[in-house]
């Protein structure tokens, strides 16, 4: 009881505040139309928003868009549109609201889904927070796009990359999103490998620090040039060529980066073949000092 007064107390308070032409103010939707969004603002009158008010995005649906129980904000327009309501604009709240919430977005570097709603001059357009976004055709993939058209209408996941108020100029990037996508993969994948482990790879590519081996599934690791053999070389073409097949041991895998080393893995293979023989021989019994049978025979039994 007592908390059902403090709430009607609460709400007779918010119906007696003040509410001007121009304010920034909020409500829920507890109507939606063709034509219109009704608001509950908790006041004696109830606040509309004509459907020409809600958003500039071309792809904007108002029965689609909007649900009830939404909390919009939106810019007071009038006070009596003639019917005892007040006259809201959200598209007036967004140029004042929406600069600070994508600026918010670029910081968090946050995901968000839009849908193309126009293919221009060297890129598209999508909206967010009603706000016209340009992506460039080279944030379109990780590799530059020349088709453009197969984009109208999609549905794509971006960043925000630089938000201008002033200029009104929202940039938005698929790139960075699969570019950050493809390093957790990455970093996931390298990971996974241990430390010690003897691997196989190519030879890709040779720099005067070292050699870079292609170890598969997008993945591969530096053999400092320190790493290469047991004698000292002053390149690693002296004794590598790209292409080159080679068992790699991992060294570690610090910072998303591999460190390989040739050598190791020749000493480990090298260490592995004396032990085989050793067994081989001690098997065969050429370096066996006494059998079972010796060892019987050497029993005095009575």
């Amino acid at each position: 009881m007592e908390e059902s007064m403090k709430d009607y107390e609460k709400e007779l308070e918010a119906s007696f505040r003040t509410i001007n032409e121009g304010d920034v103010i909020k409500g829920t939707v507890i109507d939606v139309n063709e034509e219109e969004v009704t608001l509950d603002l908790k006041y004696y009158a109830q606040g509309i928003i004509k459907a020409t008010d809600m958003s500039d995005d071309p792809g904007f649906s108002i029965k689609e868009d909007v649900k009830i129980g939404d909390v919009i904000d939106a810019t007071v327009i009038r006070m009596d549109d003639g019917q005892g309501n007040i006259l809201l604009s959200k598209k007036e709240a967004n140029a004042v609201l929406a600069w600070d919430v994508l600026t918010q977005y670029m910081e968090e570097k946050k995901e968000l889904s839009v849908k193309v709603s126009e293919v221009v001059n060297a890129g598209v357009v999508a909206y967010v927070e009603g706000i016209r976004g340009f992506i460039p055709a080279s944030q379109l993939a990780l590799s530059y796009v020349e088709e453009l058209e197969v984009y109208q209408g999609k549905k794509l996941t971006v960043g925000v990359t630089n938000v201008d108020q002033d200029k009104e100029k929202l940039i938005l990037s698929v790139k960075e999103i699969l570019k950050e996508q493809a390093k957790e993969e990455h970093d996931h994948k390298v990971a996974m490998i241990v430390p010690g482990t003897v691997l196989e790879g190519t030879v890709e590519s040779l720099q005067p620090y070292g050699a870079f081996v292609d170890l598969k599934d997008g993945l591969s690791g530096l053999v400092h040039i320190s790493q290469i053999c047991q004698k000292r070389i002053k390149k690693p073409s002296e004794v590598l060529k790209v292409g080159d097949k080679v068992k790699v041991k991992v060294l570690n895998t610090n910072d998303g980066k591999i460190s390989l080393s040739i050598k190791a893995a020749a000493e480990e293979q090298e260490a592995e073949e004396i032990e085989n023989t050793d067994t081989e021989q001690y098997s065969s019994g050429e370096s066996l000092g006494t059998s079972l049978g010796d060892l019987f025979a050497k029993l005095n039994l009575k």
